[in-house]
């Protein structure tokens, strides 16, 4: 997930949260975060028990992500967000917790007349290569629910358009052909085969990495016809650090009625 598309995912996702955005660049972005907000991904429990407890004035944090680091420069004070990181984390759960499925209709112009809209659905995943290293990647679908085409970088593709949770006077929507269900599979089977075709050598290393210290710990046992309880829970720890596996999440997802 390159840092413009983490910028882009934040700015939607403050947006659509009613946080205010105070200030932004390409590789910044300064939110007034809500109270509920603060209280999904500031960590401050303590904070809002004591305020609850003695019926305060509720004080919600106003915060920088810096998106790109490379460009600040060191010059901007705030906090750098990057895919994979903790922050990146919580904004994920936070999405699903509020609402991972939403129904949108494009706004239009109401001089053009009347149009029609078409359904999409748009799933963003999250694929995870996890061993003792974990590598994360953010792919964003978008299938036509007429056509069957599917187009990549969904999510970049619609956030330069506005919408609204109820369809425009001037506007009608084309029900779907495919549905949803049998959408989502389809693009779930264009997620696997990225997967397929991705380099794997990163599963081979790591069973390296895993021989190599089984070796080590071998080693110190060597002289031990019975091996104590303490050598198999090593010898588990290390098939837990170094197993490979493949998550693939769905981070959010919905209907999208484009013009």
């Amino acid at each position: 997930m390159y840092p413009q598309q983490v910028h882009s995912y934040l700015r939607q996702f403050f947006t659509e949260n009613d946080c205010c955005i105070l200030g932004e660049d390409h590789h910044y972005l300064t939110v007034q975060l809500t109270v509920d907000i603060d209280k999904k991904i500031m960590n401050r429990p303590f904070y809002w028990q004591y305020v609850e407890a003695t019926n305060g004035e509720p004080n919600p944090a106003q915060v920088t992500f810096i998106t790109n680091q490379t460009v600040s420069a060191g010059s901007l004070y705030g906090e750098v967000i990057h895919f994979g990181s903790p922050r990146m984390n919580q904004l994920f759960q936070a999405t699903r917790e509020l609402g991972a499925y939403v129904q949108l209709f494009e706004k239009v112009d109401n001089e053009i007349g009347q149009v029609i809209l078409t359904p999409w659905l748009g799933v963003n995943f999250k694929v995870s290569y996890c061993c003792d290293r974990t590598k994360e990647m953010l792919y964003s679908f978008g299938i036509n629910l007429l056509t069957g085409i599917i187009k990549e970088d969904f999510h970049e593709t619609i956030c330069t358009s506005e919408f609204d949770t109820v369809l425009a006077d001037n506007a009608f929507h084309v029900q779907y052909i495919i549905k949803p269900l049998r959408a989502l599979e389809r693009l779930n089977a264009t997620v696997e085969k990225i997967i397929e075709r991705d380099d794997h050598s990163w599963a081979t290393e790591a069973k390296k990495r895993w021989q190599r210290d089984q070796r080590v710990l071998d080693y110190f046992y060597e002289e031990e016809e019975d091996k104590p309880e303490c050598y198999d829970i090593e010898k588990k720890a290390l098939e837990e650090q170094y197993d490979t596996k493949i998550k693939i999440e769905i981070i959010n997802g919905g209907l999208f009625y484009l013009y």
